[in-house]
């Protein structure tokens, strides 16, 4: 399996393209931005078919070029529940406190975590990890883990936002995340990936 990492828009935040080696099909994880830069690292990939856009939250600038990419592939958007409401509101989703404007979007599955979905003839596995938003979550394929904004290289998200809940970010990282079974590699909502194990030994927000 590939995973190339595409970092978008002002803040930066990682898109990635995930998949099968020798594969024309992809999912796209968080599509914040920059929707010309997506299509032509697709492109470049020989990608010729996008079956699902997995959203990690609702925030503007993991989602802005969602609509967009839906519209040229027939991706089904997933997110969770609790964040449906930020794919059509630029309040929700923050984007009228960064000054910008995003086209809303539907999303075709909605989350709950713990299910598992096939996406691009790739299981992957939901979490749902609350409080840097209340929909935020992670996926798992194979031996690689997609944060969000969850976890970063030795940091994690804030929870000063609407929505947010530090007990809840507290339950995420220590009980969901500490709970998993083995190591994983991490990549995140922003930055650079890490490891699972890295950051339980490392992170400040980590150590108990």
């Amino acid at each position: 399996m590939r995973v190339i990492q595409v970092p978008v828009g002002e803040l930066q935040a990682n898109t990635f393209i995930v998949f099968k080696d020798n594969s024309k099909k992809a999912f796209v994880v968080d599509p914040g931005a920059d929707i010309e830069k997506i299509w032509s690292r697709l492109e470049y990939e020989g990608i010729s078919e996008v079956t699902h856009i997995l959203l990690t939250h609702g925030h503007f600038d993991h989602i802005g070029a969602a609509a967009e990419l839906k519209s040229r592939t027939g991706a089904k958007v997933c997110v969770h529940a609790r964040d449906l409401s930020m794919l059509t509101s630029n309040v929700a989703s923050l984007a009228v406190f960064a000054g910008v404007s995003i086209e809303p979007v539907e999303a075709d599955i909605v989350l709950h975590g713990g299910e598992t979905i096939r996406a691009a003839d790739i299981p992957v596995q939901v979490l749902h990890t609350p409080g840097h938003s209340g929909g935020s979550g992670c996926y798992i394929t194979g031996d690689v883990l997609f944060s969000g904004d969850t976890l970063f290289y030795m940091s994690c998200g804030r929870t000063d936002f609407p929505g947010s809940d530090p007990d809840e970010y507290h339950n995420s990282l220590h009980n969901v995340l500490g709970g998993l079974k083995k190591d994983y590699t991490v990549y995140t909502g922003h930055g650079i990936k890490t490891t699972l194990r890295a950051e339980f030994r490392s992170n400040p927000y980590l150590i108990k």
